[in-house]
C-alpha cells in the first residue's frame, strides 16, 4: 500500500509567536541519526507548521542526516520538516509509521530521490509514493513494543 492512501500530511499552520524555545522544532535543532532533538536558539516570526502528539517529523533538508523525531507533545516545526500522521490508526500505528521512516530501506531510497548538492532536499513524492506492507495491528503492535523506548520519545524536559 502506498503511504499516500494511509498517511496524512500536516499542513495545519500556528503562529511562532504562539510558541517557545522548547516547543519550536527546526530543522538545525533536530538530531542527526534519529537523536531527538535539543532546544531551539530561537523562533522565527510568521507561520510555520503546527504539530501534534503523535507526529512523525521528518527533515526534508539534507535527509542523511536521518533527523526524524517522534513527537509527543504540541507546537510547531518549520517549513522544511514533513509532519505526518496516519490516517486511520486502525490500519496503521502512529509508531509503526515511525518504525518504517525510520528504516534504512526508507532512508536510503529518500537519500537516493533527494534534488540537490549543497542542500538536498528530499522528494515528497518519494515519500508519498512509498510502498509498504501494512501488517495486522497486533503485528505491528509487537515490533513497536520490540523498539528501544528512548527510540520513541524524545520530549526534554
Amino acid at each position: 500500500m502506498l503511504l499516500k492512501e494511509i498517511v496524512t500530511i500536516n499542513k495545519d499552520k500556528i503562529n511562532c509567536s504562539d510558541l517557545s524555545n522548547d516547543n519550536y522544532i527546526s530543522t538545525e535543532n533536530l538530531l542527526p541519526n534519529f537523536g531527538g532533538y535539543t532546544k531551539s536558539s530561537n523562533v522565527p516570526a510568521g507561520k510555520c507548521t503546527k504539530i501534534y502528539p503523535n507526529n512523525i517529523l521528518l527533515s526534508n533538508i539534507r535527509p542523511y542526516f536521518k533527523k526524524v523525531l517522534y513527537c509527543n507533545f504540541f507546537g510547531g516545526c518549520s517549513n522544511d520538516i514533513i509532519s505526518m500522521i496516519p490516517s486511520n490508526e486502525k490500519i496503521l500505528l502512529n509508531k509503526y509509521l515511525f518504525y518504517i521512516i525510520c528504516s534504512d530501506k526508507f532512508i536510503n531510497l529518500y537519500v537516493k530521490n533527494s534534488k540537490g548538492t549543497k542542500m538536498p532536499r528530499g522528494d515528497i513524492n518519494v515519500l508519498l509514493n512509498y510502498d509498504i506492507e501494512i501488517p495486522n495491528i497486533p503485528t505491528q503492535q509487537h515490533i513497536v513494543d520490540s523498539m528501544p523506548q528512548h527510540f520513541l520519545f524524545f520530549q526534554n524536559d
